[in-house]
């Protein structure tokens, strides 16, 4: 028997390219809080509601290890969701679109609350980020 039990993710940890401009999109573009920061790891720790991005240098102690930037041939993972509320397509797209984000439509798509409304965006450094709202109650 396991001696555990998984509650959620605590936090993911991304390499980035330029570690300024991606504080800058995660917390001024999507609302995420600098929590902590270690400037000898390279790594900003930002706080998601109850989980937390922790963003590293590529040429710092933790970055280094793994190799090259991510870009057009290899990504740091193929997406991580971020819960959002509202959601509203429209406002979102606009939004994102005139700060110069990438946005693809939305779609319904399966997550850890059930099936509901995402976008995908992407990020300074090309990962791809999921906005997932709410999943529609009494369907």
């Amino acid at each position: 028997m396991r001696p555990f039990a998984i509650k959620h993710i605590d936090h993911l940890v991304l390499r980035v390219s330029d570690l300024q401009r991606s504080v800058a999109f995660y917390r001024d573009l999507l609302g995420c809080t600098v929590r902590r920061v270690r400037d000898d790891l390279g790594m900003v720790h930002l706080a998601t509601g109850t989980a937390m991005i922790d963003l590293v240098t590529l040429d710092g102690p933790l970055g280094r290890p793994g190799g090259a930037a991510p870009g057009p041939e290899g990504r740091n993972l193929h997406h991580f969701c971020l819960r959002i509320e509202p959601f509203d397509e429209q406002a979102l797209t606009l939004y994102l679109q005139a700060n110069g984000v990438a946005v693809e439509p939305a779609e319904k798509r399966y997550g850890a609350e059930g099936e509901g409304p995402s976008l995908y965006c992407y990020d300074p450094d090309g990962n791809q980020v999921e906005l997932k709202g709410p999943v529609p109650q009494g369907l």
